[in-house]
């Protein structure tokens, strides 16, 4: 099943060439050796059978993350885990998935990737020649925040003034970058239905997560044509997660 995954995905992102991921996030916590990514799209996931929105990201708990879009190749994003688990810094990871680009073509992707050693936290991140404007990146102390198709660069800027001036644990600033990015067409392509996007997701791994597993993990699918806000809905999905947790 999962090769027939990987073949639908590939499928949707590297023959038809103007479906790409837009904007997300990845980051850790030093002090409490999370590791989590978010992000959104305007692509109608379920129109691909496609049933978990987070597929874009890859947690290794108390390693590292990468976030893989723009022109997405799941055969990338496994390389990516690769060199993760190796131990490579994320500059060293971005080297190497420019040098070992399964299509010979880098100039397309984007990648925002951190890890963690010990306490220590590094985030970098990528932006091809060839990916589709407004495109850019922002590196910050443990994250990387990137996006494409985006309306424009107020989108990225947005999301880190959110993600750094909220206080709380790693999902909470999260979501709040989400929130940040919380604008009608923030992915240019989602503009005429009146949101930033189609799907939403939030994950966070704890260091003695199992891969795959993260404890924290909320998804948001909506229809094109649907004019419901997936930003909104994951909010929603967020604060009745955190109500559940602190239930006597």
């Amino acid at each position: 099943m999962k090769h027939v995954y990987l073949l639908t995905l590939l499928s949707l992102f590297t023959v038809p060439l103007t479906a790409q991921d837009t904007f997300s996030i990845v980051a850790v916590d030093p002090r409490t050796g999370e590791i989590g990514a978010a992000g959104a799209s305007c692509v109608d996931l379920f129109q691909f059978d496609i049933d978990r929105a987070d597929f874009l990201s890859q947690i290794v708990p108390g390693i590292g993350a990468v976030n893989t879009q723009a022109y997405y190749n799941p055969e990338n994003q496994e390389l990516a885990n690769r060199f993760l688990k190796m131990g490579l810094a994320p500059d060293q990871i971005i080297t190497e998935l420019e040098s070992n680009d399964v299509e010979d073509r880098p100039y397309f992707r984007q990648y925002g990737v951190v890890t963690l050693t010990n306490t220590t936290a590094k985030a970098w991140a990528y932006t091809g020649d060839s990916t589709n404007a407004y495109t850019g990146h922002i590196i910050g102390p443990g994250y990387a925040i990137q996006g494409n198709i985006l309306s424009g660069s107020a989108v990225l800027d947005s999301m880190e003034a959110r993600f750094v001036r909220t206080e709380g644990d790693l999902a909470t600033r999260l979501m709040a970058a989400m929130q940040g990015a919380n604008v009608v067409g923030a992915d240019s392509r989602c503009a005429p239905n009146g949101t930033s996007s189609l799907f939403a997701f939030l994950k966070v791994a704890q260091p003695e997560d199992e891969e795959g597993m993260p404890s924290t993990l909320i998804n948001v699918m909506t229809h094109d044509g649907d004019r419901k806000e997936p930003i909104d809905l994951l909010q929603r999905q967020f604060d009745q997660m955190r109500a559940v947790q602190v239930r006597p």
